[in-house]
C-alpha cells in the first residue's frame, strides 16, 4: 500500500470541517482523531498534482468487501452535502475516513459493526482533479 496523498485544498477544508464539528460537538472525538492522523501522515500536494487514481473529496468510488465480494459505490462529500439516498457519504463516516488519500487497488482494513473486514478500491469513477474541477 502506498503513502496517502491529499491535495492541499482538501487538506485545509477537511481540517476546518473537523475544527467546526468539534466546536459544535457534531463529530465523534475518536473519528476526528483518526481522520486527523490520516491527514497528518499524508503527502500534501497541489490539486493539479494529484494522480487520477487517488481518492479525493467529491470522488465517486467503487469498492469491494473482500470477505464477501460485495461491491458498493458512493461519493465522498463534506458533511453538509451528505445524503445516503444519493449515495453521498460524509468524510466524517468511518468508511470515507478509511478511503481518503488511498489509490485504486489499495486494500484497507476497516472495522464494521460485525468486526474487521478488508476493502479494496476497485475504481474511481469520478475524481474532480482528473476532470479539472479544482474548486468543488
Amino acid at each position: 500500500m502506498s503513502k496517502l496523498i491529499i491535495n492541499s485544498l482538501d487538506y485545509s477544508r477537511i481540517k476546518k470541517c473537523i475544527s467546526d464539528a468539534k466546536l459544535f460537538k457534531s463529530i465523534n472525538s475518536n473519528e476526528a482523531e483518526k481522520l486527523l492522523k490520516e491527514l497528518n501522515t499524508a503527502e500534501i500536494v497541489e490539486p493539479e498534482a494529484i494522480p487520477s487514481n487517488v481518492v479525493t473529496m467529491n470522488s465517486i468510488v467503487k469498492l469491494s468487501f473482500l470477505n464477501n465480494n460485495k461491491q458498493i459505490q458512493f461519493q465522498i462529500v463534506y458533511p453538509t452535502h451528505a445524503n445516503i439516498k444519493e449515495n453521498k457519504i460524509s468524510i466524517f463516516s468511518p468508511i470515507a475516513t478509511a478511503l481518503i488519500g488511498y489509490q485504486v487497488n489499495d486494500e484497507i482494513e476497516w472495522i464494521v459493526p460485525a468486526g474487521l473486514t478488508k476493502i479494496r478500491i476497485d475504481e474511481i469513477i469520478y475524481q474532480p482533479e482528473a476532470a479539472g474541477d479544482y474548486d468543488l
